[in-house]
């Protein structure tokens, strides 16, 4: 039996980098503390989603790999508790900007940055005014404990993000996420389909998957939590709702959920030859 204990985090934010690391590390250190190998913090949990608004003061923000504090305290974090974090943050590389992600290591060091695929333009979500679409391509990370694919925030509505992740050999898939309340409709709770989205990538695909998003009000946005760890039935194993703070851990049974995959036939009955339309622009 192949064994990996996994954790998210949900948690409110302020706008102070350094208050931000440390309630975070503080989270990563309970988490690690629970037995997690592998630790999930919220997207762009350095500071505010400040993708509110379009504003250009905002691109000070952003920091190549090597010098943003937050990945910087993310590897020295990993080195010391021997864990893997996947650490999402606001990437400048030369005049570019990107909503990148890089996964750290038991060695502190960074395995690798993906660069988030799908971004979205809206009501609140602003993020094309700041964000380059990754160039990276979809990535997985072989680990000790498991080959660990990593989609941020919009990728995961996209069922071609899990499957591509799947068939590159994830065994887990994680979701680091800012998500709340739609500005240009009040009424319209996303927390449901943002859920249901990511559970149905768990059972098409037979895979375990991990969520993790932010609480709080920032500005004119309340991000709605609802972080949950699900297994490769869909079922939940773990799960926030709307207001707290703290760690979600799960053990998961890699080999039995090898076995159930092979049994359900989805990757035997695939049929990429019809396909084809899936990779046309229209």
């Amino acid at each position: 039996m192949t064994e990996v204990t996994v954790a998210a985090l949900q948690l409110a934010l302020s706008d102070d980098v350094d208050t931000n690391i440390a309630a975070v590390s503080e989270l990563v250190r309970e988490a690690a503390a629970e037995g997690a190998q592998v630790i999930l913090p919220p997207e762009l949990f350095e500071g505010h989603y400040f993708c509110q608004v379009e504003d250009e003061g905002l691109f000070a923000r952003a920091r190549p790999t090597d010098r943003h504090p937050a990945v910087l305290a993310m590897r020295k974090l990993a080195e010391e508790l021997k864990v893997h974090i996947p650490t999402s943050f606001f990437e400048a590389d030369g005049p570019h900007h990107y909503n990148s992600l890089a996964m750290i290591g038991p060695d502190g060091k960074v395995a690798g940055v993906y660069r988030k695929s799908h971004i979205p333009d809206g009501p609140g979500y602003e993020e094309k005014f700041y964000f380059r679409p990754g160039n990276t391509g979809f990535k997985v990370w072989p680990t000790d404990h498991a080959t660990l694919g990593v989609g941020i925030c919009w990728d995961q509505w996209y069922p071609e993000t899990a499957r591509t992740m799947m068939l590159m050999g994830a065994e887990l898939l994680f979701y680091p996420t800012a998500i709340g309340n739609e500005p240009h409709d009040p009424d319209l709770d996303t927390s449901r389909l943002w859920r249901r989205a990511m559970i149905g990538h768990a059972v098409s695909n037979v895979v375990p998957v991990i969520a993790s998003n932010r609480i709080g009000t920032e500005g004119t946005m309340t991000f709605y939590g609802h972080s949950f760890i699900a297994d490769e039935r869909g079922d939940l194993v773990a799960e926030f709702g709307a207001s707290e703070t703290g760690v979600l851990t799960a053990t998961l049974d890699l080999d039995r959920v090898k076995r159930h995959r092979a049994a359900f036939g989805f990757f035997r009955d695939r049929r990429p030859d019809l396909y084809g339309r899936l990779a046309q622009d229209i």
